[in-house]
């Protein structure tokens, strides 16, 4: 089976040290070229302008397939370890890399139908990638419960239900309460400082076509957080991956 080959567990790991790339090399491309702020900017505005948009494009698009792979790979993992154990569903474990796959969809979503081209089509593939992925470390973190103590410890299990959870926490207002929170905050900014050229930024990124896009996206700290847990949940599970015997 393709979960007991040689090398199977240099998946997680090339998908965290890959996306990792992506990311960095795509901001320091837009910072060096005066397109973003140095500042912690949106994940998509460091990909919106040639050339780092080449850059994040192609390699957001093999994050997408490393993490399709490592999602295949863990599904047959839990469907062998079950077989003598029988500590969840197949159906579970099935919907759970659907759920996944979904996600790495809207990842390619993402990096084709880039920020500024087709916006209304980018936020919808950000909101399947990080939706569906805080379902995926969710389901994974529960199915991870039911496989104790046989092929998960507790540690391991309250590190990833940890993670899922403040994922939750960091996806959820991002998308109820974005627009709001920002407004707030440049609001006060102005009041206190009179930054008038805030409140001209802001009422151009929340203008009719762009309002949606904030919303998905929100405070530059919710936008970065799921992404991060998602990365350490892939930490997580390659212990799993290297020491665990399905022969």
């Amino acid at each position: 089976m393709l979960c007991c080959l040689p090398g199977v567990a240099c998946a997680p790991a090339l998908l965290v040290s890959w996306s990792s790339a992506a990311f960095i090399i795509s901001y320091v491309m837009a910072v060096l070229a005066g397109h973003v702020e140095p500042l912690v900017p949106y994940i998509s505005d460091t990909g919106t302008k040639p050339p780092e948009s080449g850059v994040f494009g192609f390699m957001i698009n093999i994050s997408a397939l490393l993490a399709a792979i490592t999602m295949y790979i863990r599904y047959l993992l839990i469907e062998k370890q079950n077989e003598s154990s029988h500590f969840v569903r197949s159906s579970c474990n099935m919907f759970t890399l659907c759920v996944g796959l979904m996600g790495c969809t809207g990842m390619g979503i993402v990096a084709t139908f880039q920020e500024l081209a087709v916006p209304s089509v980018h936020d919808i593939g950000a909101l399947v990638a990080f939706g569906s992925g805080v379902v995926y470390i969710t389901l994974q973190s529960i199915i991870s419960y039911k496989s104790c103590p046989r092929w998960n410890t507790y540690f391991v299990c309250h590190i990833r239900m940890a993670i899922s959870v403040i994922s939750c926490i960091a996806f959820i207002p991002s998308i109820l309460y974005g627009v709001h929170l920002t407004e707030f905050i440049v609001s006060q900014l102005q009041a206190a400082f009179g930054f008038s050229s805030c409140e001209r930024a802001l009422k151009e990124s929340l203008s009719p076509g762009r309002k949606v896009y904030k919303q998905t996206k929100a405070l530059l700290v919710h936008h970065w957080k799921p992404t991060l847990f998602r990365f350490q949940e892939c930490r997580t599970l390659l212990p799993q991956f290297l020491i665990t015997n399905v022969s």
